[in-house]
């Protein structure tokens, strides 16, 4: 977790505006709530000369991300927003309940409208990186650092990918399942083989391996062993085909199955669930690897993985030496407020909002 803290104290650099892709129907009120629009003409037409200042802030202990795209966000759409007054904190930052992580001032009309789409900005990339962020600090409870890579390609829409993997590595993700994941931070998409290819080959996992340590010698060989439902028996098959060359196998099985090795060995059942990437599996994985002197496979899990299942098998310490998430890592918990807080330099709020002036906020050029 060490290296992760050491990031986020850091500082990331900032997102310039060449990052984004935004759609440019933003700038017709496409994707803003009618009243935000409806507001902007109101104020156009009778209190132009207003200035406001709106405030942006959420309930909860979180790691913060989104403010570069937020920002990029005025830069682009705003009515010229070289007028405004941005002050904000910056992608990576830890934050607490409701404190202000982004005040814009100037008229309400030039940027006001854009208020719902921020929220939504700061709301989603900040839950992903705190999730990401959780599970990862839950991977270092044995002392070392474990691996999390971000699987989320199949768990939501992909237009998604780029913000999600970015706001992946703010949380800790050190790895990304596709190229798009990657886009915003500047690494490569990484990954082994799915069920599918195993499939190709008649489910041997052998043949499987071999072609794709063929077609692809420059990656390190981890290989996918939960298709034939017995991981141990092709863990070995493999380690004994590649021996150094395997550098570590891949266990995925579906939480509605029992591996073969508890149905051999029935007397071990009754005392846990055998089902899916379970904490007795993986035990005797390990222990059939280094048995056969196999100690440099390491052991990579994926499969429904959260922050309460891998903090089991941190104080459990399960062998596991990475971990691979993906859904539980897109749930938006965490809601995003604008309030105009400032009208004209003087307190103006409805009843239970305020100022909150935030000594760590950046002015932003």
């Amino acid at each position: 977790m060490k290296e992760i803290e050491l990031k986020l104290q850091g500082k990331i650099k900032r997102l310039t505006n060449k990052t984004f892709k935004f759609d440019e129907r933003v700038k017709d009120g496409w994707f803003s709530a009618v009243y935000f629009l409806k507001t902007r003409e109101i104020a156009k037409r009778y209190k132009e000369d207003n200035i406001v200042t709106m405030q942006f802030f959420q309930r909860k202990d979180a790691v913060l991300c989104g403010t570069d795209e937020a920002i990029a966000l005025l830069k682009n759409f705003a009515k010229d927003p070289e007028t405004l007054e941005i002050y904000s904190l910056k992608d990576g930052d830890k934050i607490t309940s409701f404190e202000t992580v982004l005040t814009v001032t100037g008229p309400y009309q030039n940027f006001g409208y854009l208020e719902g789409i921020i929220d939504g900005i700061l709301s989603r990339r900040t839950s992903v990186a705190t999730n990401v962020y959780n599970v990862s600090k839950a991977a270092a409870l044995s002392g070392e650092q474990k691996p999390v890579i971000f699987m989320g390609d199949r768990d939501d829409h992909f237009t998604q990918q780029a913000g999600d993997g970015y706001a992946a590595y703010i949380g800790g993700s050190t790895a990304q399942a596709t190229p798009a994941m990657n886009e915003w931070w500047g690494k490569k998409g990484i990954g082994t083989m799915p069920h599918a290819m195993i499939q190709l080959f008649n489910g041997d996992i052998v043949e499987a391996t071999k072609a794709y340590h063929t077609t692809f010698p420059e990656d390190e060989l981890v290989s996918l062993v939960d298709y034939n439902n017995d991981v141990i028996t092709d863990s070995l098959k493999l380690a004994r085909e590649f021996g150094s060359e395997l550098k570590g196998v891949r266990v995925d099985t579906s939480r509605t199955m029992i591996d073969k090795y508890f149905l051999r060995n029935q007397h071990l059942l009754g005392t846990f669930d055998p089902r899916g990437v379970n904490a007795n599996l993986i035990f005797a994985l390990r222990e059939a690897l280094d048995h056969e002197d196999f100690q440099h496979v390491k052991i990579v899990v994926s499969g429904g993985f959260n922050v309460e299942r891998i903090t089991e098998f941190e104080k459990m310490g399960v062998p596991v030496d990475m971990y691979g998430i993906g859904s539980s890592l897109l749930k938006i918990n965490i809601g995003f407020t604008g309030d105009c807080v400032l009208l004209n330099g003087e307190h103006s709020a409805k009843a239970g909002r305020r100022y909150r002036p935030n000594p760590r906020l950046e002015k932003v050029d």
